[in-house]
């Protein structure tokens, strides 16, 4: 099954790049160029990993974040900028980030990311399947 990433920035061109350098390894990629239409399609569909600007107009990287692990807490957020700071890089992983990269990113260091973070989010799911299933079992007394 192929790893579905979420692209959020709000440079255009930089989305189109990207998208394209990711979908050619093999990803499906979506985009969004701010916060607002991120959430909106998470809300539709469930997505393995979201890599997120942190500075865009609008709904900030970092409220973004926190609307996303509220929305779908299990999706996986890769935090991009150019801007970094100590401080917006805490704040982030504080928030639930899975990690925290800065632009311009080298394709392999942030496929390799993407790949780790869509493995720990396949973790998850797998723990609570079992869980689930451990407690349907416990209640009908398998």
């Amino acid at each position: 099954m192929k790893i579905k990433v979420l692209l959020v920035d709000d440079e255009q061109q930089f989305v189109d790049t990207l998208s394209q350098r990711l979908e050619a390894r093999g990803f499906v990629v979506d985009t969004a160029l701010e916060g607002e239409r991120c959430l909106a399609l998470l809300k539709d569909k469930d997505m393995d990993v979201v890599i997120l600007d942190v500075l865009m107009p609008g709904l900030s990287g970092i409220d973004t974040l926190r609307e996303i692990k509220k929305l779908r807490p299990l999706t996986e957020v890769i935090m991009l900028t150019g801007h970094a700071t100590v401080e917006t890089a805490i704040e982030g992983m504080k928030l639930g980030a899975y990690d925290y990269l800065m632009k311009p990113t080298d394709i392999e260091d942030l496929v390799s990311k993407i790949t780790k973070a869509h493995a720990r989010k396949a973790e998850h799911e797998d723990r609570i399947r079992q869980a689930t299933i451990a407690k349907i079992a416990q209640k009908r007394g398998w």
